[in-house]
């Protein structure tokens, strides 16, 4: 191929067309040769648009171009070329390691314990790995009669039982432990926690048949688990049961303390004390999220040892001529070991009643929490063998439960004990946010058979197990956390401890208020609401878990509040005429001797109605009961303003 006929600039913009269009190593005639080496040495880095359009408008703008120009630009393009590659190596790369850094977040979800006191049970989820703490129970409310216990509803745990790698518990009461055996009938997950606290839990799965099956693996302070992505130590707190722990999990996103129940006491009735100094260590290494115990953030200053009380009760027990009857949670292994301390030294012998307190008993000494002395300790039956002033008995009921041993008592149905003049009754605790009109109830019963009611309100028979206002600041400075959730409270306590973190100087974006079954994501960089699982509350009425809803609440709450009639009529559908009736009963609704009159008439109304419908030809049952319900609901509203469950019954005696 010739160029003879072009000139230098055109032989020169031809060539560089026919190279990049080419894309391949070739020979070229061209003249002048100085093209030779640019063939020769730049083809390769010359080949893409990039570098021909440089070089073409460079030939354009020169009538000549020496061989040493066009490899120092070609040099130029090369180094301006790796140096771009380098950049959006470097840039790819953080953009990739910005997002392995921040990766999945971690779900932290409350399925407990954040709308009021007890049902606590969070669950902490990273991609395929889910650790829970705490299961515990909640008593019910007044709006649900005929209810046990409450337990959280764990459809989403049951959803991803694949993904669980353990259970830990915080410590043994009631409202942090009380719905393991229900969560282990569904989901045989392995169980950490301390000595005493298994051993509380122990006593749980023998009722209801788990113990052989359950996966209990006993820890103490100090110890690390390693539950999938996650690391869980445990670390010694005080609260108002021995082995109390707060947990730190190490975490893909970072560390997150969970503090369980706890309050600082330098001075505690038995064991050591809060284990401040590896607080304050996390929290010197960097501390990603604090959740806390909110209980008593409402309360000033700061929460008494447990020690102080002890004067009071010895005060108590050496008044000679009364039984003291002493009320306090059962879980309390200090107060009780504190009881049976005073009872000793004033020559008092100790029974113990209440289902729920001999089981923890029971527990606490096979295990050495408690040292009971020799011959101290007497059985229910022993008890007329003594006088009153010889005398202790510790019992269950501080909160007014109505199946409790005190609640017994007080209304005169406890088999075996009667309260009267020659007894001091001592309630050692608070009452629990909800349960004061029981407790006002049992004090009047008490009072109106002549006893002497002492409560921490007159004496210091009581200190919490929750920390106050200055020890939860303790906490904070301390763990010196980058976000904070509170924990383990009503709303208004969570609400007040999170303005207590913002005094603290955190940034209100950093906190989050949980709801239940609200998810809540921790990464790096961010904490935020997003999401939500099923949730919500199961009711335990007997055997039966989770059949009580909000259709049968409704019932009882009608039923009690109204009472219940029931229309009964036979009728022949083949024939439309009624065989007998209708006949009305009623319960709670009015004294049927003194309302006969009112049940007469009411029984005409239902059959005029029942008598229409056949006249009409309408014989289903549905219908009929619809219409009777109706007319005698207008009616009886009419006379009496109240409007209890109508039940219309029919048989068919149709042949």
């Amino acid at each position: 191929m010739s160029y003879g006929g072009l000139s230098l600039h055109r032989q020169r913009e031809f060539a560089c067309v026919f190279a990049v269009k080419s894309r391949k190593t070739t020979v070229f005639i061209v003249k002048p040769v100085l093209f030779c080496s640019f063939f020769k040495g730049a083809f390769c880095a010359a080949i893409n648009q990039h570098y021909f359009f440089i070089l073409l408008n460079m030939a354009k703008k020169k009538n000549t171009t020496t061989i040493k120009e066009i490899d120092e630009q070609i040099r130029l393009l090369r180094k301006s070329k790796t140096n771009s590659a380098r950049k959006t190596k470097k840039a790819a790369g953080e953009k990739n390691q910005t997002k392995k850094d921040a990766g999945s977040p971690l779900r932290i979800i409350p399925l407990g314990g954040v709308d009021g006191i007890g049902k606590n049970m969070t669950v902490f989820e990273y991609d395929d790995d889910i650790i829970i703490i705490d299961c515990g129970l909640a008593f019910p409310e007044d709006s649900m009669p005929g209810v046990d216990l409450v337990i959280p509803d764990t459809t989403y745990l049951e959803e991803n039982a694949g993904k669980i790698r353990g259970l830990f518990l915080t410590h043994g009461h009631e409202d942090h432990i009380g719905a393991v055996p229900y969560l282990l009938k569904k989901l045989n997950v392995p169980v950490y926690g301390t000595r005493l606290t298994l051993g509380i839990l122990e006593g749980k799965l023998s009722e209801h048949d788990l113990l052989s099956t359950a996966q209990l693996i006993e820890k103490k302070a100090g110890d690390v688990v390693k539950a999938g992505i996650f690391s869980v130590e445990f670390i010694r707190v005080t609260h108002s049961i021995p082995d109390s722990c707060a947990f730190c999990i190490e975490t893909p996103v970072g560390r997150v303390i969970v503090t369980g129940d706890f309050k600082i006491d330098l001075t505690p009735a038995r064991g050591e004390s809060i284990n401040l100094g590896r607080l304050a260590e996390l929290g010197n290494s960097g501390v990603r999220l604090l959740m806390c115990d909110s209980t008593n953030v409402e309360r000033p200053g700061y929460t008494p040892s447990e020690r102080v009380i002890y004067p009071s009760f010895d005060r108590f027990f050496a008044v000679k001529d009364k039984r003291i009857v002493i009320a306090t949670f059962s879980s309390n292994v200090h107060r009780i070991q504190q009881i049976i301390n005073a009872s000793a030294k004033h020559g008092r012998k100790v029974a113990v009643t209440g289902r729920s307190m001999l089981n923890i008993l029971s527990a606490a000494v096979r295990l050495g929490y408690i040292d009971i002395p020799e011959g101290i300790l007497i059985d229910m039956n022993e008890m007329k063998r003594y006088s009153p002033g010889e005398l202790t008995l510790i019992t269950t009921g501080s909160q007014g439960e109505p199946m409790s041993a005190l609640h017994r008592m007080a209304f005169g149905e406890h088999a075996q004990v009667t309260v009267g003049h020659e007894d001091i009754v001592v309630l050692s605790s608070s009452p629990i946010p909800g349960n004061e009109k029981m407790i006002s109830c049992i004090v009047n019963e008490l009072l109106k058979r002549g006893t002497e009611v002492i409560n921490d309100s007159t004496a210091e028979v009581h200190v919490s197990g929750h920390a106050c206002m200055e020890e939860l600041k303790i906490m904070h400075a301390l763990t010196r956390p980058q976000c904070f959730v509170p924990l383990h409270g009503e709303y208004r306590h969570l609400k007040k401890h999170a303005d207590l973190a913002k005094q603290m100087g955190m940034e209100p974006r950093k906190i989050i208020i949980p709801q239940t079954g609200k998810v809540i994501e921790l990464t790096k960089r961010t904490i935020k609401a997003r999401g939500e699982v099923p949730s919500g509350a199961i009711m335990v009425d007997g055997y039966s878990v989770g059949d009580v809803g909000v259709t049968i609440l409704r019932d009882r709450r009608h039923l009690a509040e109204d009472g219940i009639l029931i229309v009964v009529t036979a009728i022949d559908r083949y024939t439309g005429n009624i065989v007998t009736g209708p006949d009305i009963s009623t319960k709670g609704f009015v004294y049927a001797k003194e309302s006969e009159a009112l049940l007469d008439e009411l029984a005409k109304l239902a059959q005029r109605s029942i008598e229409r419908c056949l006249h009409r030809g309408v014989t289903d049952f549905e219908t009929m009961q619809t219409r009777v319900r109706d007319e005698l609901n207008s009616v009886i509203y009419q006379r009496t303003k109240r409007r209890p469950m109508i039940v219309p019954i029919f048989m068919d005696f149709s042949l």
